[in-house]
């Protein structure tokens, strides 16, 4: 097991306020490195009753934000609605970087996310915020309310490792404030970096908490993360079972019935909206169905938490055109009558963690939502005026508060709201696995634990996909030219392309069925799958894949040859071009881009010198300066 700081954890870094402005992965040595290998940068959003939600602090303090970032930060940090919300609330959003990808690091598969599940690499264009929120009434404030919230800022999807880590700090933040984040910061820079299939000890504030990074070689079977090394760890770590993973059958105790349904939708890419009680509901919620599909990647758009003020708000509630590939969790009921023109909207209320099951969503019209009274009480206005809506308080009334202010936990309008149910149209291409519902029922009867409810259910949403992409994968291996076409000194046979006719006649001798017991169209579910952003992403994906193991055996296949015969009746220029193509082959391997053998590596530098000595002194100058 690798150990967390120590004595010989690299030379100490500087502190505090840093000269050169810096964003993204920083370069190893480089001040902060090990820090932005968890995280982006530390924030701190309060109240301010002149200027509303204010970014009091950014730490380390040279990271650059834009104009934009900020605002979004600020907003996305306070709870828009309150439903008796006095005390401490996490929840987590996401927003687009501005400008695309400021760092060049961030391009393409980072040294960090090698060996790292597709659904848990790192973000090129999105920072995730983990929110920890604390609401509390202190006279010595003005509006009589202490207001504010800490937040971690990274690209890592890793939001059960950021709660457990904010709900150790934050509470000592509110108490001691700036001191107690600088000395967190500098633990942080002190943590080894989290390289996939490594299992570590990450020391903060007197506690460890013990950790797995997960990588593509773990398999389901491997089970959570067991307490190991007490003896040598002093105080004797927190173990988390998982830095990423939600309880599913908590989030998604309302809609079991429906599950099956919404993974379908998840598959297919299909907008969707959550309206929630409060951010924890929505950004849990929308992160346990973008949850679904592992180990398929999410290639969709999707936010754990959106308000009106966000930069994306006119994009995504247009109508001059179809809505986007977007999951959306929102507690403004404002959005109920700004997106009812979105094909699939789920109303949830507050989890219920009693022991029987909670009284199950029921699948809606959409055109039911069109005959809501959604307007607010006569104290409002629409969003783009001074005053914005707030959620459902006590007995279900909304407050409402200045879009430059902060909820005032006692402000309340009148408003309806449509009651908990899945706004859909949509009809699920397979059968509902009665089965499964009547496991997860028992199991409440038993009073089984949350975590072995999670297990079943996830167990599940994976044999389904996994069934799902299996024949995709065997269809895709077959197109894969045959190794003994690949000879040395010719360009490589091409992939042949992906014909979705052929694929679906080969479902009939190795389609779905072979794994799973589900009935239903699943060449219906496989013709809109093919239009949706995620069989995109897996096709790239896999596309490249192939790519790189051919280039992979096609340098094998040269190193193999003897190259001393083929260069004897070969031009200058053939022999260059050779070199050239070795080299370029080369630097993509040492970047881990080609799956090669150390062997296969020191066999073609020797082919670069050999053909590079077998050229004129003036050509070997050109291809060798000194």
């Amino acid at each position: 097991m690798d150990q967390g700081a120590g004595a010989g954890a690299g030379p100490q870094r500087a502190r505090g306020r840093l000269g050169a402005p810096s964003s993204g992965m920083r370069a190893p040595g480089t001040p902060w490195a090990r820090f932005s290998a968890w995280l982006e940068c530390v924030c701190v959003v309060t109240f301010d009753l002149e200027l509303g939600q204010a970014l009091e602090l950014v730490y380390p303090s040279d990271f650059q934000l834009t104009d934009k970032e900020k605002s979004s930060i600020c907003y996305l940090s306070f709870p828009d609605s309150h439903s008796g919300c006095l005390g401490d609330t996490q929840f987590s959003f996401r927003i687009r970087q501005c400008g695309g990808q400021r760092c060049p690091g961030h391009a393409g598969e980072k040294p960090g996310d090698r060996g790292a599940p597709a659904s848990l690499q790192r973000e090129p264009a999105h920072y995730f915020g983990y929110v920890y929120f604390r609401q509390v009434k202190d006279s010595s404030v003005k509006r009589g309310y202490f207001q504010k919230s800490l937040v971690l800022l990274s690209r890592l999807p890793f939001v059960r490792l950021f709660q457990a880590l904010l709900g150790l700090v934050a509470p000592e933040f509110f108490d001691k404030l700036a001191p107690c984040l600088e000395a967190v910061c500098n633990e942080i820079d002190q943590w080894p970096a989290p390289a996939p299939g490594r299992t570590l000890s990450l020391p903060v504030m007197g506690v460890v908490l013990q950790v797995h990074i997960p990588s593509r070689a773990d398999t389901p079977e491997s089970g959570p993360l067991e307490p190991s090394g007490h003896e040598t760890l002093l105080p004797a770590p927190v173990v988390l079972p998982s830095v990423h993973e939600l309880d599913l059958f908590r989030c998604f105790r309302p809609v079991l019935a429906h599950v099956q349904l919404l993974w379908e939708l998840m598959l297919l890419g299909e907008p969707l909206l959550v309206l929630a009680p409060s951010p924890a509901v929505s950004s849990e919620m929308v992160l346990a169905l973008t949850s679904c599909l592992q180990p398929l990647k999410f290639c969709c758009d999707y936010r754990p938490y959106f308000t009106i003020h966000d930069s994306e708000f006119k994009e995504f509630t247009t109508r001059t055109q179809a809505p986007p590939n977007v999951v959306l969790g929102v507690t403004n009921p404002f959005f109920i009558k700004t997106l009812q023109h979105w094909p699939h909207i789920l109303r949830v209320g507050e989890p219920k963690m009693s022991g029987d099951l909670p009284k199950q969503v029921k699948l809606k019209k959409p055109s039911r939502l069109k005959t809501l009274d959604t307007k607010p009480g006569p104290c409002s206005s629409s969003p783009g005026t001074q005053r914005r809506a707030l959620g459902p308080g006590r007995g279900g009334q909304w407050g409402w508060h200045s879009r430059r202010g902060c909820p005032h936990p006692q402000s309340r309008a009148r408003g309806s709201l449509p009651s908990p149910g899945l706004y859909t149209a949509y009809t699920a291409h397979l059968h509902r696995d009665k089965a499964l519902l009547r496991r997860l029922l028992k199991g409440l009867q038993k009073k089984r634990p949350s975590d072995v409810q999670t297990a079943v259910l996830r167990r599940h949403l994976l044999e389904l996909t996994q069934s799902f992409i299996i024949p995709l994968e065997h269809y895709m291996a077959s197109l894969m030219p045959l190794q003994k076409g690949i000879v040395p000194w010719k360009t490589p046979p091409q992939i042949r392309p992906f014909r979705q006719d052929d694929f679906l006649q080969s479902l009939e001798r190795s389609g779905p069925q072979l794994t799973c017991v589900l009935k239903g169209d699943w060449l219906g579910l496989y013709r809109r799958f093919f239009k949706s952003p995620h069989f995109d992403g897996w096709y790239r994906q896999r596309h490249r894949e192939m790519t790189q193991k051919l280039e992979a055996l096609h340098l094998e296949a040269i190193c193999e040859a003897n190259i001393e015969i083929w260069m004897k009746d070969k031009s200058e220029v053939e022999v260059v071009d050779l070199i050239l193509k070795l080299r370029e082959r080369l630097v993509r391997a040492q970047g881990h881009q080609l799956p090669v053998k150390e062997a296969t590596l020191k066999r073609a530098r020797l082919y670069i010198d050999t053909a590079i000595g077998s050229l004129p002194k003036d050509l070997q100058a050109v291809l060798c300066p000194p």
